[in-house]
């Protein structure tokens, strides 16, 4: 039997998981030396009640889990000799995965009836939530889990993501940009420009003076790399910052016609690297 998990890195939440069957795996963060496991420590995410506390001056941090913690997700179905398939955020991005490398080759020893496969989503947040669910979608529609991974292996970077930061205290304490300049932070009214790539790192591609001209490059860019849009979900993320998500979606529709746009809440761990009031766009692109 197929059983597939997803983390909260990739914007799912437990309703949305059990809708497509998923087992949710809880990627912390700390606040005040508090950690905290997003969907264990509380029901739901209350965006706008977290992003005012990093409003206020509040810089998280993250970590990872154990190997011990991965072995506890996921020795059930391996005991029960299924096929695992984890789709989650970018191995780039992160050293938790070499936790749970360690935790599947001892499940792998001891049960060797279970096969573990996973796909890399090669990206964090809203393109990771957009990929998911389209490999959701495969479940539901009875594909095996050969025909899911020979998918992702042709359309993983056939999704595409890029955002703007508000403020770029937060990109630069966690150094998870590459090509982002330390003092780019003094100059007023400038917005970093932000893309997920191949390799599945955050990467600057460049800045735009004030917030229209950044909304723009990213509508710009669902034109230029986009590859049958109306196909897939847009998914637009943000970082409490709801009004300029409906701005940037009503620039898309009034462009390329009518879309399938999603909203995603940027989870808390994802988010504590970005802060308040940045948003991001995912569409089906002909590259990243």
């Amino acid at each position: 039997m197929l059983k597939i998990y997803t983390d909260t890195d990739t914007d799912f939440y437990p309703a949305l998981a059990a809708e497509y069957g998923y087992k949710l795996i809880s990627m912390p963060y700390s606040i005040d030396a508090k950690t905290v496991y997003p969907y264990v420590d509380f029901d739901s995410f209350d965006a706008h009640a977290f992003y005012d506390i990093l409003r206020g001056g509040v810089l998280p941090t993250t970590s990872a889990i154990s190997r011990e913690q991965y072995l506890q997700y996921f020795e059930e179905d391996f005991k029960a000799g299924n096929e695992i398939l984890y789709v989650h955020f970018s191995r780039a991005m992160t050293n938790t995965f070499d936790a749970m490398d360690q935790a599947v080759t001892q499940l792998k020893a001891q049960y060797p009836a279970a096969r573990f496969e996973e796909i890399d989503t090669k990206g964090i947040t809203t393109i990771s939530y957009a990929i998911v669910r389209e490999v959701g979608d495969l479940v539901k529609a009875g594909k095996t889990l050969d025909e899911i991974l020979e998918w992702a292996k042709a359309e993983v970077d056939h999704f595409a993501m890029y955002f703007f930061a508000d403020d770029l205290k937060f990109f630069r304490r966690s150094g998870r940009v590459s090509g982002l300049a330390a003092t780019m932070g003094t100059l007023i009214g400038v917005r970093p420009l932000i893309h997920m790539s191949k390799e599945g790192k955050m990467v600057s591609v460049g800045t735009a003076k004030g917030r229209q001209k950044a909304i723009q490059y990213l509508v710009d860019k669902v034109g230029e790399l986009g590859d049958e849009i109306e196909k897939h979900r847009i998914c637009i993320g943000h970082t409490d910052a709801p009004e300029i998500a409906r701005t940037i979606a009503g620039l898309i529709e009034e462009r390329y016609g009518k879309q399938d746009i999603v909203y995603v809440d940027v989870n808390p761990t994802a988010g504590s690297h970005c802060g308040p009031n940045g948003v991001g766009v995912c569409f089906h692109a002909k590259s990243r």
